[in-house]
C-alpha cells in the first residue's frame, strides 16, 4: 500500500516537472534574438555622421554638389582643389574634359578613391550620375566628395551637352499633374537586409559595394513613365511645402522632406514598394537620395532630370531651372 501511494504521488509530480521545465525554457531571458542587419547599419550610420542629412551636407557644411566658378579667373584655383573623377565615356572624355581630370569607370569609383590626395570632384554629363556616385563615396568614407552641378553641360556647351535636349514640358496640362494637398503619411516597417555580416560598418560597406556594381542605370526612371502611370510607383516629391503646392506635382505624390534615420522620419517611405521614386528639380538631389535609399534596402529610383525634365516651362519657378545661359564657356582639354 505504501509503495502504491508513492507511485501515485510520483505520477502526479511528473506533469508539474514538465510544466516547470517548459516555462523556464521559454523565458525570454534565455532566448537570444539577433539584431536585424538594417538596425546595425542604421545605428552605425547615425553614430558616424552618415545619416541622410550628412550625405546631403557633410559635417564640414559642404553640400554634395558644387557649381562651376562664377568667374573664369577662379577656374585654376577651383580645379587645383580637387582630384577629379570623370565618369563619362572614353570618347566624350577624349573630346573634352577638365584640366587634370581622370577618366574613371563608374564601377571603379571605390577602388580609385584611395588614390585621391585631395577632395574628390565627380563629373559626368548632367550631374546626375556624379551625384549618385558622390553619395556612395560619402557613405563609403570619402565625406569630402562633391559633384559638379549640372555636369559638363554647365562647364562648356561644346562637351556633348545633355541638358538642352532633355528638358521637357509634358506635365503641362497632363491629367496626372495635380495641385491637390499632399497625402497623409503612413508609417511603414524597416527594410529587410539579408546578410551574414554582424558589424554595422561591414554591412554598410558591402551594401555600397553592391550598389556600385549595379551602376546608375539600375536606379533611374523617366518622368514620362511615372507621370503616365503614377499608381505603379510610391512617389516622393522632394520639394518644399510651398513648391509642392505652387508648382504642382505628380498625382498622388507624397512629400517626405526631410527624412532622416535618427528621428525615424524615414519610416514614411515604403520598403515594400516595387519602385520608390524620388524626384526633385534637377534629378541631382534625387540621385543622392536614391543612392542612400538603395543602400538602406529600398527599391529606389531617381526620376531623371527632375522637374526640368517634366515641366521646365512652369511659370512658378526659376531657381534650379535649366536654360542655355546656365552653361559657362570655360577652358577644356582635348585628347583629339
Amino acid at each position: 500500500m505504501k509503495k502504491l501511494s508513492l507511485l501515485l504521488i510520483g505520477l502526479l509530480l511528473v506533469p508539474t516537472f514538465f510544466l516547470t521545465s517548459c516555462d523556464k525554457g521559454d523565458d525570454s531571458s534565455d532566448t537570444l534574438v539577433a539584431t536585424p542587419a538594417f538596425t546595425l547599419m542604421k545605428d552605425y550610420m547615425v553614430q558616424n555622421s552618415l545619416d541622410v542629412n550628412n550625405i546631403l551636407v557633410n559635417t564640414d557644411g559642404q553640400k554634395f554638389v558644387v557649381a562651376a566658378p562664377e568667374n573664369i579667373a577662379d577656374v585654376p584655383g577651383f580645379l587645383s582643389t580637387y582630384y577629379i573623377m570623370d565618369l563619362r565615356s572614353q570618347t566624350a572624355f577624349d573630346g573634352a574634359h577638365l584640366e587634370g581630370a581622370n577618366r574613371v569607370d563608374f564601377a571603379n569609383i571605390l577602388t580609385t578613391a584611395p588614390s585621391a590626395t585631395k577632395p574628390i570632384l565627380v563629373v559626368c554629363y548632367s550631374g546626375q550620375t556624379a551625384c549618385y556616385a558622390t553619395a556612395l563615396l560619402r557613405m563609403y568614407g570619402y565625406s569630402n566628395t562633391r559633384a559638379l552641378k549640372w555636369g559638363m553641360s554647365s562647364w562648356n556647351p561644346n562637351t556633348a551637352d545633355s541638358w538642352n535636349g532633355s528638358i521637357g514640358t509634358h506635365a503641362n496640362g497632363h491629367s496626372n499633374w495635380s495641385t491637390d494637398i499632399a497625402p497623409s503619411l503612413t508609417t511603414f516597417d524597416d527594410p529587410t537586409i539579408y546578410t551574414s555580416l554582424t558589424s554595422g560598418e561591414a554591412i554598410l560597406k558591402k551594401r555600397v559595394e553592391d550598389i556600385v556594381a549595379l551602376g546608375f542605370g539600375d536606379a533611374t526612371v523617366s518622368g514620362t513613365d511615372v507621370i503616365a502611370n503614377p499608381g505603379n510607383y510610391f512617389i516622393n516629391n522632394y520639394f518644399s511645402d510651398t513648391d509642392y503646392a505652387g508648382f504642382g506635382h505628380i498625382e498622388g505624390a507624397n512629400r517626405i522632406n526631410p527624412f532622416t534615420l535618427i528621428d525615424n522620419s524615414y519610416l514614411s517611405l515604403n520598403p515594400d514598394a516595387s519602385s520608390l521614386v524620388t524626384y526633385c528639380y534637377t534629378g541631382q538631389t534625387s540621385a543622392v537620395l536614391t543612392a542612400t535609399l538603395k543602400v538602406l534596402g529600398y527599391n529606389a529610383k531617381s526620376l531623371t532630370f527632375g522637374m526640368n525634365g517634366m515641366y521646365n516651362d512652369n511659370p512658378a519657378w526659376s531657381s534650379n531651372k535649366w536654360s542655355a545661359d546656365v552653361s559657362k564657356n570655360y577652358p577644356i582639354i582635348s585628347n583629339n
